[in-house]
């Protein structure tokens, strides 16, 4: 099992990029699955690790673990009370909002019919978007997709996911709330079948000393204008494309014709 890239670390907290197709712990619905982040960094670390938010499968960037109980508790406190800061980045189906708000209350996804719906707020930015002259789609004659920021104000389950499906924009290779062909049209032009869901950055406060802890995935925002099918990033930075944990998104970078959109493109 390879190793963890660790972003971060002090006596109290770890910070590490999850690759996608990891769980974050053990569970039974995963019962054939042998990766998991906690037991891995445990064994790299050869300390107890102690799980304060989770990323789903699919999710791949910032994921921190407490490193002592104490930690656990004030970390899992701040996540609990909205004393977090999470930004996201996604690449979604057709050309999403330039900017919108998604106020949409959500129950969750294992909870009976008659279960209380839950308030659930995201911000959402287009930073870029992109038209291929092929069909996916036998009722238009291109196919269109956007990479979309999000700003999750709450904290519900599958909430990015969910709320881009309430725009009509799922997020692609999101097996349970996208669209099956769309998602083997992209997966076969790609290589690669997996949901576009990155978690970019997370704002944590010290479980200790308080202070607000900014943790970045390291994924570069380009600036898209001339990064298209031929440019290499890694070559730019005289590194191996393989060897970055953000890889499989700096190839989608690189590859697809993106047009950047965002008036004022991200600074991670």
């Amino acid at each position: 099992m390879p190793p963890l890239h660790i972003l971060w670390r002090d006596e109290h907290l770890v910070a590490v990029y999850k690759p996608a197709g990891w769980l974050v712990h053990r569970t039974g619905l995963d019962a054939g699955e042998t990766r998991f982040v906690m037991q891995t960094l445990r064994d790299q670390l050869g300390q107890h690790v102690y799980p304060v938010h989770r990323l789903d499968k699919g999710t791949c960037g910032v994921l921190v673990m407490a490193l002592h109980s104490n930690a656990a508790r004030a970390l899992s406190q701040a996540f609990e009370h909205g004393a977090t800061h999470k930004r996201y980045l996604a690449m979604v189906r057709g050309w999403a909002p330039g900017a919108i708000e998604v106020d949409h209350a959500l129950k969750p996804d294992d909870a009976p019919a008659d279960a209380a719906v839950q308030d659930a707020h995201t911000r959402f930015r287009r930073l870029a978007q992109l038209t291929l002259p092929e069909a996916s789609d036998a009722r238009f004659a291109t196919t269109r997709a956007s990479l979309v920021e999000a700003i999750p104000t709450t904290g519900r389950r599958h909430q990015i996911r969910r709320h881009l499906k309430h725009l009509a924009h799922p997020i692609l290779g999101d097996a349970t709330h996208g669209k099956g062909p769309l998602n083997r049209w992209w997966a076969e032009r790609l290589g690669q079948q997996r949901l576009w869901l990155h978690a970019w950055q997370l704002t944590v406060p010290h479980p200790v000393s308080g202070v607000a802890m900014a943790f970045d995935s390291g994924l570069p925002w380009p600036g898209l204008a001339g990064w298209g099918p031929g440019h290499n990033m890694a070559e730019d930075a005289n590194l191996s494309l393989s060897a970055i944990p953000s890889a499989d998104w700096q190839r989608l970078f690189e590859r697809l014709p993106w047009e950047e959109t965002a008036e004022n493109p991200p600074t991670p």
